[in-house]
């Protein structure tokens, strides 16, 4: 079964000013099969549709048209909403709170059962290395740790996908391994990723395959055996890919 199934999908931005309206396209025709327990990574320049795909997904935007399913549901319903893990490229915690509170906040917002829910929390904890900082505030945490509470968050209660927006931006090298080897971590147990990044290297080193987004049309999807043959390939195949759809756009 597909993770994801996008057939046809476009979604249309409506813009009003002064009484006039502009249609905005978001993303156009998008067909795209998402297999289970894959790490599919969404490439594309800024406007490329990479948001707006993530959105349709989180059941945060409707499809102007065509058909979107989570594992054969429609995303909308609550029963698919459980099916997700969400770490947006800025988590936000309050900033009293300890990593345990913020757990058990989010583990309640999930309607985790209260009695497994205190083993969960420290499970995910220890996976993502913050056992030992678990009655610290958040307030003292670097943009690192907050990235592991993150995804400490979006695993929390089993879920079966996540989405993940841009999980190493701003991160130092040490950091970006810690984050890179979680989701390594985490696809090991079945779970399906999709994640959107602007770092080509990482989505190289983690992916099983890439799809490239041009304003708005999925160009290429490609398998891992298209660039592991040379280092820096994904960026070189990225590159001309956006290059190429430019100029027939132009012509």
């Amino acid at each position: 079964m597909s993770a994801i199934s996008f057939s046809k999908v476009t979604k249309v931005y409506r813009r009003s000013h002064l009484g006039r309206t502009t249609l905005i396209p978001g993303l156009n025709n998008l067909t795209l099969d998402i297999r289970e327990g894959e790490i599919f990574g969404l490439l594309g320049l800024n406007g490329a549709g990479k948001t707006t795909t993530m959105k349709l997904v989180l059941g945060l935007l409707f499809p102007t048209s065509g058909t979107l399913n989570l594992f054969g549901q429609d995303p909308e319903t609550s029963e698919a909403k459980k099916l997700l893990g969400y770490l947006p490229e800025l988590p936000y915690f309050y900033s009293y709170l300890t990593p345990l509170e913020a757990l058990r906040f989010y583990g309640s917002l999930s309607q985790m059962d209260p009695r497994s829910l205190k083993k969960r929390i420290e499970e995910v904890l220890v996976d993502v290395g913050l056992l030992v900082h678990r009655s610290k505030r958040v307030s003292e945490f670097s943009k690192g740790m907050l990235q592991r509470l993150g995804l400490a968050q979006a695993i929390l209660h089993h879920p079966k996908l996540i989405i993940l927006d841009e999980p190493v931006s701003g991160l130092d090298p040490l950091a970006i391994k810690e984050i890179r080897d979680l989701m390594t971590q985490v696809n090991q147990t079945g779970t399906t990723i999709l994640l959107s990044s602007h770092s080509i290297s990482e989505v190289e080193k983690i992916c099983h395959r890439v799809g490239i987004l041009v304003q708005g049309k999925l160009t290429r999807v490609l398998e891992q055996q298209d660039w592991s043959s040379e280092q820096g390939k994904l960026e070189q195949i990225f590159v001309e890919t956006v290059k190429s759809e430019s100029r027939q756009k132009q012509t």
